[in-house]
């Protein structure tokens, strides 16, 4: 990427309603934002090291070990601390894809190769993605659903994917920091393929329970040499005792994470509607963001009327014209239309 750009940076664009950053609609659940609070009794004190507890009640929820679980400062803090631990001469990854994998990478002067995903193809990872799998390579990142433009890999994909990948020696990264806003969840995730050594499953409570604030991500890994690798390449108070304990409070919200995923299922057939009635070209959504082309002065527009979208233009593989936006509760989604409405209809 030629500049690091990032949704949610509310502090620059005051005031605007923010569609740039891909959250539960149903924002921080009270409980957390009780924990947190509560925590701050204990502010004269280290946070504790290794996360103990939290590392335990992920696991519950995943159903895997503890020992297999690590937990970061957001997952981007793992993605870099990852990079340090592998030491890769060489990675591969799709473009346009999340950008923190390339600024981890760069980080350890490991050269970076893409395979450019088509858009006349839905910008989707397809089988001809094998082909490149070559023994040179030493690592490969995998978003899915990939971030941003929304596509979702298949299973039976993936796990040919991760095949090739250990036969060629190849470590393989998937971020699945957004299968909490996919219908059937359970059948693209690999959890069950952690026995291999040769995978890292990235995680996140950002945009699950809406806490980009707290920063709070998890790893999850059945090779704990490198687990143990990691936790040597990190600060030892990396997660802090607010985190920690809004963790706690978050994994317990059940009822909370199906309300959300229930805002996203109904609400983003009506704005995809919506948005390719006022002429914009939609990407299919897979998760809890919708990828558009419109106008290349659409961003700036918008925000001068109050809403804030993600301009992907920056991303490798993308161009000016390409946006992102959150799908969030329906008034929201409505203020969005009718901005957007204002803008194409001038």
């Amino acid at each position: 990427m030629t500049k690091h750009i990032h949704g949610g940076d509310v502090y620059r664009y005051e005031g605007c309603l923010d569609f740039s950053a891909n959250c539960n609609p149903l924002g921080t659940p009270e409980s957390v934002r009780a924990a947190a609070a509560a925590s701050l009794a204990h502010i004269s004190d280290y946070p504790q090291v290794g996360a103990l507890p939290l590392r335990q009640a992920i696991g519950k929820y995943e159903g895997v070990p503890a020992e297999q679980v690590i937990c970061g400062n957001g997952a981007a803090e793992l993605i870099f601390s990852l990079c340090r631990a592998l030491k890769p001469k060489k990675a591969l990854l799709p473009a346009p894809t999340f950008a923190e994998y390339q600024q981890a990478l760069e980080s350890v002067d490991c050269p970076v190769e893409f395979f450019f995903l088509r858009e006349e193809e839905g910008f989707a990872l397809g089988e001809d993605f094998l082909n490149v799998l070559s023994e040179d390579l030493d690592v490969v990142f995998l978003c899915n659903p990939n971030n941003p433009v929304g596509d979702l890999v298949s299973r039976e994909l993936l796990l040919k994917i991760l095949e090739r990948c250990e036969e060629k020696h190849i470590f393989l990264v998937v971020d699945e920091c957004f299968l909490d806003f996919v219908r059937e969840p359970e059948k693209y995730t690999l959890k069950d393929e952690l026995g291999r050594s040769g995978l890292f499953l990235l995680k996140a409570f950002t945009k699950r329970y809406a806490m980009a604030g707290l920063r709070l991500g998890y790893g999850l890994c059945g090779n704990t040499r490198l687990l143990e690798r990691m936790e040597r390449m990190t600060q030892p108070w990396n997660v802090s005792m607010v985190a920690q304990a809004a963790g706690l409070a978050a994994l317990k919200e059940e009822a909370y994470v199906r309300d959300g995923r229930e805002v996203v299922f109904s609400e983003t057939p009506w704005l995809v509607e919506e948005l390719e009635k006022l002429g914009l070209k939609v990407f299919p959504p897979r998760a809890c963001y919708i990828f558009f082309r419109g106008p290349e002065d659409l961003f700036a527009r918008c925000v001068e009327k109050g809403i804030l979208l993600r301009d992907c233009s920056n991303y490798p593989g993308l161009f000016p014209g390409c946006f992102r936006t959150a799908v969030k509760d329906h008034q929201s989604n409505k203020k969005l239309v009718e901005v957007l409405g204002e803008i194409l209809g001038s």
